[in-house]
């Protein structure tokens, strides 16, 4: 077979590029060039150029001393790199990335990106639409480089151009020494001295009814008592990739008081016995990254007690890594692709050890549930359900944000009591009660108690409470359309049902007239055959659109 020439006759590709080296190995200094930091190597890279080019991904596969392939596989697999083909420009200097999922889309998400393409120079801007930025209280949502512009408009985005605001700024949060002088570590402090037993803390959150906020709803007490009963070593991973469009609660508590969840990991970690902790952040959160990587420190350098290796790794822009499995594989610098099961990761996880993994919002209540005794968190609730949620409340509301409100709250109470009502010439008309996947519910269902397990029998779920509201102005059938978009661009692609079942499923409700028994069959497939959530979910919206909104398609 002829093998191809450049210019000069050497054959392409096979000629180490000395000068793509030598950037690589100045950006990594003494950084370790382990395979699992190749994630955040890419990150660096593209932090630094705006881009990854062939050269540099061909260097930094000879640096970490793994195949080409494999770097170009997961450097193409996440949206936040932009890998240059041959021959191709690179992107603008500045990106300015408009988020188009459903809540921004509501309040005009794609008039807004128009208007910036039509204002704009597109050799020096590039103005990108992209999935939820987990600012949905403050939609349409602008990020300048990596500053958000909530409420954006074209002129505030061409004012934080004009004036060259380009970064986010950090949180205004509860910093270390403060968290120390009010109580905060003293709890895993009295853990690693003696004074508590694992069994205890263990009890305390079964007692407490704490399951995983992150979606699922698993119970958080025994997951913690499988873990112990693995063999070692063990570790532990914290899920704070909140991709759910319409959820925005992990990045609330980060801003505010992010000691609170890495004291509970830090108590996790002690009560299973593991041996170091993981943070998984989703990319999008560049101040509470920020934010973290200087707590951290703080952390480290003036410890309450011996602690263990605590490493914060970063997200590339794919919503599939809020999967557990899909996480794991990404924090091990792979493609986040979700494993089959068995094994549970709970058994074989992260690095092949069993591995505890959390969001981070469940970790946050660790400490007052013990502090405070179980009846903190079950004196709370309504129409027979116990304990607190998070409502990430967005929409037609004239009170959006994060709402900690008693578990089981109707969506009319949680309007009404803490949302202010609806905004002035709406009309209360549908909610999507968990996110996109969730499913989309009526105004006629709007005294259903909000809580795990209650939605089900409509065809709906809770997951990370991430409560949409919809007045009468909005569309079911366009804000469906809206989230099967969504997960077609966020499908993994491992499996058939998922991949093309929601490109599928977008050409269908594309079309004026729904087929409504060819979309249901699709449907099923993919709920029976998706080997993760993503594809499982995915024909929630689409199905609640058909079953609850009938008016929009006669």
């Amino acid at each position: 077979m002829k093998r191809m020439r450049g210019k000069k006759g050497r054959i392409q590709g096979r000629i180490t590029p000395q000068k793509a080296l030598a950037d690589v190995r100045d950006l990594l200094g003494d950084a370790a060039r382990s395979r699992d930091l190749l994630v955040e190597h890419l990150h660096k890279l593209q932090d630094h150029y705006g881009h990854l080019s062939h050269r540099h991904l061909l260097a930094l596969a000879i640096e970490m001393e793994l195949p080409m392939a494999e770097v170009y596989e997961t450097a193409t697999f996440y949206h936040h790199f932009d890998v240059l083909q041959a021959n191709e420009t690179p992107p603008p200097a500045l990106t300015v990335r408009v988020c188009e999922s459903l809540t921004c889309e509501m309040f005009g998400a794609g008039n807004l990106i128009d208007e910036l393409r039509a204002a704009t120079d597109a050799g020096e801007v590039r103005i990108q639409p992209v999935p939820c930025v987990g600012r949905c209280q403050a939609a349409p949502v602008a990020v300048v480089g990596t500053n958000p512009i909530e409420h954006a408009q074209p002129a505030t985005v061409a004012a934080a151009l004009d004036d060259g605001e380009m970064r986010c700024p950090e949180p205004d949060a509860v910093r270390y020494s403060r968290y120390r002088e009010e109580g905060g570590y003293r709890l895993l402090k009295e853990c690693m001295d003696g004074q508590h037993e694992p069994e205890q803390i263990i009890t305390a959150l079964e007692s407490a009814n704490l399951r995983g906020l992150g979606g699922a709803g698993f119970p958080a007490g025994r997951k913690w008592r499988i873990l112990r009963e693995q063999p070692r070593p063990r570790l532990v991973a914290v899920n704070a990739d909140e991709g759910e469009p319409g959820t925005f609660k992990d990045r609330y508590f980060l801003e505010r008081d992010p000691h609170r969840f890495i004291e509970g990991a830090l108590i996790a970690c002690w009560a299973i016995d593991a041996e170091a902790v993981y943070i998984y952040l989703r990319d999008e959160y560049a101040g509470c990254r920020n934010l973290l990587q200087a707590e951290l420190a703080a952390l480290q350098r003036d410890p309450p007690c011996p602690l263990p290796p605590i490493h914060l790794r970063r997200g590339a822009g794919a919503y599939i890594c809020g999967e557990e499995s899909a996480m794991l594989e990404s924090i091990e610098g792979k493609r986040g692709m979700p494993r089959l099961r068995p094994p549970y990761i709970a058994e074989v996880g992260l690095f092949n050890r069993p591995t505890l993994e959390q969001n981070m919002e469940t970790l946050h209540w660790v400490r007052d549930i013990v502090e405070h005794g179980p009846e903190f968190f079950t004196s709370h609730g309504r129409h027979g359900r116990k304990g607190l949620r998070s409502f990430s409340v967005s929409g037609r509301v004239q009170n959006p944000g994060v709402h900690l409100a008693p578990a089981g709250i109707t969506v009319r109470e949680l309007i009404g009591e803490y949302c202010g009502g609806m905004l002035p010439g709406h009309e209360f008309y549908g909610y999507f009660p968990g996110g996109a996947s969730g499913g989309i519910l009526p105004a006629s269902l709007g005294d259903v108690p909000l809580d795990f397990d209650t939605l089900q029998e409509h065809g709906c779920f809770i997951g990370s409470a991430a409560v949409i509201i919809l007045s009468d102005r909005d569309s079911a059938r366009a804000l469906a359309l809206n989230a099967m978009r969504f997960f077609e661009d966020e499908s993994c692609g491992q499996c058939t049902p998922c991949r093309a079942g929601t490109a599928k499923a977008v050409k269908l409700m594309e079309k004026p007239e729904w087929d409504r028994l060819l979309l249901e069959d699709l449907a099923q497939a993919m709920e029976d055959a998706s080997i993760c959530g993503l594809g499982q979910a995915a024909p929630n919206p689409l199905r609640c659109a058909m079953r609850y909104f009938p008016g929009e398609f006669s």
